[in-house]
């Protein structure tokens, strides 16, 4: 048997696996050490093969882990949480309340500004989410918003976090298609921000039709408004020096992330932050940061062993050869995805998928090093990883509010036991439109992507 032929039937059994709800973590590594066994066997019989696979299997993911690179998520994480237990983003949220809080759905617009303000500093959605269920909803419910429309406000807003910088998705998909962090994390800032007015204009929208859904928040004076600015400043300006640190160079994003979990930490301290504060902070951080290197190191596994079953190079081969447009193609890839959000969580679909998907791509848009002139999507081989990668992200976040795993809506409902998942799911279902004309502008208009990384690299 190939090792193609090897590669098709473990990839079967993973997907399998993961359907009946075995973790991606430890069904990606079985499926990987399997595969490396029976590859190595092949050829240089089982005892050989088994040491091989063996050996490669525990440095490999070792290896990535421990690099510079990865460092960056447990400080990004870190940020959001010294914010939400030293009470930075009850005063972000009140700020938003006060300046936003007068239009139709004020507070649900409000969640939606204030949860990308917090999603700048925070880079896990379902942290996002847990956040703001706590902050935002009780609020809601006193001027006696719509327990569904309450519930899905925050839900889907708490999805910015893995598009708007810094976040963990993004270092991850970088690691794996090894492309520049600082430019992917510079990409996501105008999308993420395109994507919460689109969030925004639906909830007016939404409020309009049907009024008792939201009303407006009214009597708050311009001193009251401007009054609730100071307390929102803190996470701004953590805000400005991550960007600051990534686009004019002065730090690297890793250290950027450092200096942004410093600046936080000096601020909670501050603000009054207490020992048990800082305590659990540190532990929910550790908890979050295990969880996603635990599915980096098992993923990093798989991904070694698709590269000797030639799978990725083969599966690039047949989506170029495909005789029909580029771009249709690539829309029926991002479909795939959407489905395949139904049944997985979003950091272990891209870890899977994107060692297969990723190569495709670049090859439909030319190869690697295309120019301009002769790409399909009209963008050079770098700008197109960074392009898909906004995307595909972007595809991730509705894999956190489509049932019937949409981690969101289980994190919110969690939260709040007076409202059921069941509510959620359907509170959160008219944002899917708001993330379908988010998607088709990025597709449409990629100079919302590219435009600041192509100021980076002063092109």
């Amino acid at each position: 048997m190939t090792a193609y032929e090897i590669g098709l039937i473990l990839s079967a059994v993973l997907v399998v696996l993961v359907v009946i709800g075995v973790r991606v973590a430890f069904a990606a590594a079985l499926i990987g050490f399997v595969g490396l066994v029976w590859i190595f066997s092949q050829r240089m019989g089982f005892e050989r093969g088994f040491d091989v696979a063996m050996s490669m299997a525990g440095s490999v993911p070792h290896s990535k882990a421990t690099g510079y690179t990865l460092s960056l998520i447990p400080t990004f994480i870190l940020i959001g949480y010294l914010a939400y237990y030293a009470g930075l983003t009850a005063y972000l949220f009140e700020a938003a309340k006060r300046w936003l809080g007068w239009m139709p759905g004020g507070l649900g617009i409000a969640t939606v500004f204030a949860t990308a303000g917090f999603a700048a500093v925070s880079g896990a959605s379902v942290a996002t989410s847990a956040v703001f269920a706590r902050i935002a909803i009780p609020e809601m419910q006193k001027l006696g918003y719509d327990n569904r429309f309450a519930a899905g406000v925050v839900a889907a807003s708490g999805t910015l976090a893995s598009l708007i910088p810094p976040s963990a998705i993004l270092v991850i998909y970088a690691i794996i298609v090894e492309t520049s962090v600082g430019q992917l994390l510079l990409a996501g800032f105008i999308p993420g921000l395109y994507s919460a007015v689109l969030y925004g204009g639906l909830v007016i929208i939404l409020a309009k039709i049907n009024p008792k859904l939201g009303p407006p928040v009214g009597g708050f004076t311009w001193r009251e408004r401007f009054e609730s600015l100071p307390g929102a400043m803190p996470i701004l300006f953590v805000v400005g020096i991550i960007i600051y640190c990534i686009y004019f160079g002065w730090g690297t994003p890793t250290e950027a992330g450092a200096l942004g979990a410093f600046v936080v930490l000096l601020m909670a301290l501050w603000k009054g932050m207490r020992w048990g504060q800082l305590k659990d902070a540190l532990i929910e951080s550790a908890k979050l940061t295990v969880m996603i290197f635990t599915i980096i190191w098992g993923v990093l596994i798989y991904v070694r062993f698709l590269g000797f079953a030639d799978l990725p190079g083969a599966f690039a081969d047949f989506i170029a050869g495909l005789d029909q447009s580029p771009m249709l193609t690539l829309l029926l890839i991002l479909c795939a995805y959407a489905i395949l959000g139904m049944f997985m969580d979003a950091i272990g679909m891209l870890l899977l998928t994107l060692p297969v998907v990723f190569p495709a791509v670049i090859a439909l848009n030319g190869g690697e090093g295309v120019s301009v002139a002769d790409s399909a999507f009209g963008m050079t081989s770098t700008e197109c990883a960074i392009w898909f990668g906004i995307i595909v992200v972007k595809m991730a976040e509705l894999c956190l509010i489509t049932p019937p795993i949409g981690l969101n809506c289980f994190v919110v409902a969690g939260v709040r036991p007076d409202i059921s998942v069941q509510d959620v799911f359907r509170g959160v279902a008219p944002f899917f439109v708001a993330d379908a004309v988010t998607i088709a502008g990025l597709i449409a208009f990629p100079g919302i992507v590219l435009f600041l990384p192509r100021l980076l690299l002063g092109g």
